[in-house]
């Protein structure tokens, strides 16, 4: 979220609190800070990704087919073109995010932020390919002779990049806000400032618009968000994004919050998958391109938080994220501790 903590707004040239919790972790409240006010916030984001589409990135499995010399011919002859390469992918990628939150309170209901991630990634992979010949031999092998072939490779990798992920800056206009009600307009833009080929950014911007509504019951508030996020990148689709949270007070010190989130995909995916391949002579074999299945990318995720408020005003916060669908590249669980200041 872009702001934490207390929000105020100036009556009579005293500030007057406007909320009674600490906010959602994740969702946007439509409170902002009040004029003159400031947001500081510093977390640390862990996420160690573990499926890419549900198959366990540890269990990845691909085939590859002989290029069809004769595509006007049938698939399998001459006879070589049996022969298929089976490729066994072993992957890790871990991520782990320092992002430093600014917002300033512009008027009573204007805020203006900025966050500033600095990104640690660090990928490694194993990769083991075995030649799967056909009846007349090793006629593809990765070394060896025609009596002694070599039909099985191995092949290893590891990396570690670090530096600044993608910045974002961001709006929000508070509409209209009374005790039992509230509703705003969040606006953010994602710049490419992180290095894509490192995996430190997106390599593309991305603007997201959103809708906000907040309402209030007691220690209770539900919020939702609903927007669409544009993006520019060559292989990215935009995507609308709907979010249901909501934060409780659950003592002068302590406040729960939970979310729902949810993005729909525009337009086609760009990462469709092969199909299954089939050769056809001297008789049909068919064999599965990848063990990767064709999802959409309509994510699904569930969050659930506790913001805890010490001396001095400083907020302790943490959250965990939860997807509920398996598709992309997903974790089990993203987490995130973090400190939060207003004054």
């Amino acid at each position: 979220a872009t702001s934490g903590g207390a929000t105020f707004s100036i009556v009579g040239g005293l500030p007057v609190r406007t909320s009674i919790s600490a906010g959602p972790s994740f969702g946007e409240r439509t409170q902002t800070l009040g004029r003159g006010r400031f947001y500081l916030g510093a977390s640390v984001t862990g996420v160690e990704f573990t499926s890419l589409n549900g198959t366990p990135l540890d269990a990845l499995r691909m085939n590859f087919a002989h290029q069809d010399n004769d595509p006007d011919s049938i698939f399998g002859n001459p006879q070589f073109e049996n022969d298929v390469m089976a490729l066994d992918l072993q992957m890790n990628v871990n991520v782990l995010v320092g992002t430093l939150a600014f917002t300033y309170g512009v008027t009573d209901f204007i805020d203006f932020g900025v966050a500033v991630p600095f990104v640690r990634t660090e990928v490694s992979g194993l990769s083991t390919a075995q030649m799967l010949p056909f009846e007349t031999g090793a006629i593809h092998r990765f070394g060896g002779t025609d009596a002694d072939p070599i039909l099985r490779a191995t092949a290893s990798m590891e990396g570690t990049a670090s530096g600044i992920g993608d910045v974002a800056a961001r709006m929000k206009i508070n509409l209209g806000q009374n005790t039992k009600m509230g509703v705003g307009l969040l606006a953010e833009a994602r710049l490419p400032t992180g290095d894509e080929e490192n995996f430190l950014g997106t390599g593309a911007a991305q603007i997201r618009a959103t809708a906000l509504y907040s309402a209030q019951f007691g220690t209770f508030s539900p919020h939702v968000n609903v927007g669409y996020a544009a993006r520019t990148g060559e292989n990215q689709v935009d995507g609308v994004v709907i979010q249901g949270a909501f934060d409780n007070l659950l003592s002068d010190w302590a406040t729960l919050s939970a979310g729902i989130e949810s993005e729909i995909t525009v337009g086609e995916n760009p990462y469709v998958l092969p199909e299954p391949f089939t050769l056809q002579q001297p008789y049909a074999r068919q064999f599965p391109a990848t063990n990767i299945q064709n999802l959409d990318q309509n994510l699904l995720r569930m969050s659930l938080g506790a913001r805890f408020t010490v001396r001095g005003g400083t907020v302790i916060n943490t959250n965990a994220i939860f997807p509920l669908r398996e598709v992309a590249l997903q974790p089990d669980f993203i987490w995130t501790v973090g400190l939060e200041w207003g004054f």
